[in-house]
């Protein structure tokens, strides 16, 4: 098992990392809304990796046999490798290629409001999101926010992988 959770898990570690970095020098021109979306997918192909690490496991490691709880472990542990992944060219990217990253998001995400809400009501919620990206926005804590939550993602489809994969 450990052959396979190394194996699988290094994979999507390098894919996500691969397609975290294509989407940021590619994807520079889209909007915040589209980066998330193409960066879900990203997290989504890496994940891809739990699926067939499992079913390697049952079948050419265990004789074509796999309970539910030992292919949700094979999952999890491959999708801490994802996580891993996007976890660190996230904090790399905060810290190094766009430190400004904070200061960015902010602002758009200010001017955004500006046109969808009242003035008073834009008031109430710029005091609230500026709050929270001091509170938040430090690259060791997005960071860590990006590798919880490949790891949630990661945990959903290791559960759906288990209910599709177990055999006896």
């Amino acid at each position: 098992m450990k052959k396979t959770v190394i194996k699988y898990g290094v994979y999507s570690l390098l894919t996500a990392a691969i397609l975290f970095l294509l989407s940021l020098f590619l994807g520079k021109t889209f909007d915040y809304s589209t980066q998330e979306i193409i960066g879900y997918a990203s997290m989504i192909v890496s994940l891809s990796f739990v699926f067939f690490g499992i079913k390697y496991y049952r079948d050419n490691e265990n004789e074509g046999k796999l309970s539910f709880g030992k292919a949700l472990q094979i999952g999890v542990l491959i999708s801490l490798f994802a996580g891993l992944g996007f976890g660190i060219i996230d904090y790399l990217y905060i810290t190094v290629i766009n430190p400004d990253f904070a200061t960015e998001y902010l602002n758009k995400t200010l001017e955004t409001m500006k046109t969808s809400l009242t003035p008073e009501e834009f008031k109430v919620e710029s005091v609230k999101l500026r709050q929270q990206m001091e509170a938040y926005g430090g690259s060791g804590f997005m960071a860590f926010i990006m590798f919880v939550t490949v790891v949630i993602i990661g945990f959903v489809i290791s559960l759906l992988s288990a209910l599709f994969l177990n055999r006896k």
